[in-house]
């Protein structure tokens, strides 16, 4: 899907249609008031003050109209400079922008006009208004002013517009169809997970379907992790403030974090990361250079503030679960465990089909003292090596400034989803840092003690956020041994006792071979049930009769597909045990 914000021509013609819209909200509603209007990744929105006017959803049409028929006079959009003192008697009236101006430096201020319409702008915008005539206005919702939940609401209406009517159009099937694929959708129709208010927004909790998906996902990364010789632990969700200053988490990372708590006289705070806890076991006990590499590996408990305009399903939330690990390492070992990283990352990726992702090497930005620890020396080391080894390993990336994390360099894998723009979702980073801050060491071959070097690494990020994913890519059509619910088994007659006898032994043959498996019962016509199946997207519907009763087979349906297959009970058995085992997409 097409970013607004990033196509340099579509941000233009989305900019100046934000213009036409509020000229059409000003005809229509003479009090309004206009604060900002961006473009943001997904198009346009104005945020705009109605006064005593309740808006509701149809006055998104009667908006339209208006801008539809601006379009067709044609205006000219025309930029002009006026000094600071003209803007302020120009918009005296108006407290909004009287706030944007009284924040720009004196000297001259650039607005654009149209028609009977005039905004401050820095611009740029297209020339006329009639080529910003193919456009849609998406929705509608509350926003603060300046984001200050102690300031007035005001209404956001986000929209869309593009150079041809078929773009339009294209856009929005893609809109649609983004719709349907949206894991918050997917999940209240499979029943998978809930947020609620009374428990706090970003709080999601699983349900035992999506728990099932969850528990799926947590044992075939520690398997995997297992093999590679990692060692699994488990740390609390909480620890003191000293260990975050320790780690320096409070000094630059606070933002993120949730307020301390006070037990007993000594503060407390929910854990961000984990990594202060595993620098901690790494610390619990003398290490030999023999000894190394050390993985701690956790599915972990953590907990970020978000603001709650970013808040997505499981996607994004202020509580996820981590795929989390820290390698301590000899500098001699760096290479051989960041390419072990790697190799671990794409198998996963190839595992589940992802192919659309892209590397990118995060570096910190030198001028912002605030968000990375200070240490040039070590900076300079860490991001030399991480180039080095991700150059001698040929991994494609680009490099972006300021992404870095506070501590080290970080190799990012971001992926571009079904639906919105790309995020990251797999990632290990370089650190120097930590293991200094919390006096590691080992003993090297000479007897000396030496600091290592810890590489932190999570495969599939967090756990919440890979299976948003997943959801989305699949359309919630998850490979048979990721589903839910595997295998429904509905009899024709729920009534007839020989033949419920038959469906109940079939269910245990299943579960005897660790299928999840649902025995259909309801007095509901079959119809019904099968419809019902699709919409939880069961991998098999199994539908049993008197014929398959009498031959011990069963006949099946796999989910999106119409036709019906008929096979023996023992050999349906096995081979859906055999699809599981070999996790077959």
């Amino acid at each position: 899907m097409v970013n607004f914000k990033e196509d340099e021509a579509l941000n233009t013609l989305n900019h100046s249609c934000a213009h036409l819209m509020a000229q059409a909200i000003r005809h229509l509603y003479p009090q309004a008031k206009f604060w900002v209007g961006p473009v943001v990744a997904e198009g346009f929105y104005y945020d705009v003050d109605f006064g005593d006017h309740v808006f509701k959803e149809e006055d998104l049409a009667a908006i339209e109209k208006e801008m539809k028929k601006i379009a067709k006079r044609g205006f000219k959009i025309i930029r002009k400079e006026i000094s600071k003192e003209e803007a302020l008697e120009m918009f005296k009236d108006d407290e909004y922008k009287l706030d944007l101006i009284s924040n720009l430096e004196d000297g001259n201020i650039t607005c654009y006009e149209q028609g009977d319409f005039t905004d401050l702008c820095r611009g740029p915008h297209v020339d006329n208004v009639k080529l910003c005539r193919y456009f849609k206005l998406l929705k509608h919702s509350g926003a603060y002013w300046k984001g200050d939940k102690n300031n007035k609401v005001l209404q956001r209406i986000y929209g869309v517009c593009f150079p041809t009517a078929e773009e339009l159009e294209e856009h929005l099937k893609l809109l649609e169809e983004a719709k349907e694929r949206d894991h918050r959708k997917i999940g209240k129709d499979m029943n998978l997970f809930m947020v609620d208010d009374l428990v706090g927004r970003g709080l999601p909790m699983f349900l035992p379907k999506g728990y099932v998906i969850w528990q799926e996902l947590e044992n075939y990364i520690k398997d995997k992790e297992r093999k590679l010789g990692y060692q699994h632990v488990m740390t609390p969700c909480v620890g003191t403030v000293n260990l975050y200053k320790t780690s320096g988490h409070w000094d630059h990372y606070k933002e993120n974090m949730f307020p301390a708590m006070e037990v007993d006289g000594e503060a407390f705070v929910l854990r961000p990361m984990n990594c202060p806890h595993h620098m901690m076991i790494y610390a619990n006990r003398m290490h030999s250079y023999k000894d190394l590499p050390i993985r701690i590996g956790e599915i972990a408990h953590d907990f970020r503030y978000e603001s709650s305009g970013t808040l997505k399903g499981i996607e994004r939330g202020r509580h996820f679960c981590q795929n989390d690990a820290h390698l301590f390492v000899t500098p001699e070992q760096i290479k051989d465990e960041f390419s072990n990283v790697v190799d671990l990352i794409f198998s996963t990726y190839k595992d589940f089909g992802i192919t659309d992702y892209r590397c990118v090497l995060s570096l910190r930005d030198p001028a912002n003292k605030t968000k990375y620890h200070d240490d040039d020396e070590m900076w300079n080391k860490a991001e030399n090596a991480l180039r080095d080894v991700m150059n001698d390993l040929g991994i494609e990336y680009t490099e972006e400034i300021g992404e870095a994390a506070f501590y080290g360099p970080k190799l990012d894998v971001n992926v571009k989803p079904a639906v919105g723009n790309e995020y990251t979702l797999s990632t290990c980073q370089l650190d120097f840092c930590l293991p200094a801050k919390f006096e590691l060491t080992y003993i090297d071959k000479d007897g000396e003690k030496k600091t290592p070097v810890v590489l932190h690494r999570a495969i599939l990020g967090s756990l919440d956020r890979f299976m948003a994913y997943i959801l989305e890519e699949t359309k919630g059509n998850l490979p048979t041994w990721l589903a839910p619910v595997q295998v429904k088994v509905m009899p024709v007659k729920t009534d007839n006792e020989e033949l419920m006898e038959y469906a109940r032994q079939i269910c245990e043959n299943l579960e005897d071979r660790n299928v999840r498996v649902e025995l259909d019962d309801r007095a509901e016509k079959l119809g019904y049930r099968m419809r019902e199946g699709q919409v939880q997207k069961v991998p098999y519907l199994l539908v049993i009769g008197f014929n398959e009763m009498e031959n011990k087979s069963v006949s099946y349906r796999l989910h999106g597909e119409m036709d019906t297959t008929t096979v023996g009970l023992d050999e349906f058995v096995e081979k859906i045990h055999e699809e599981i085992k070999n996790k077959v997409r």
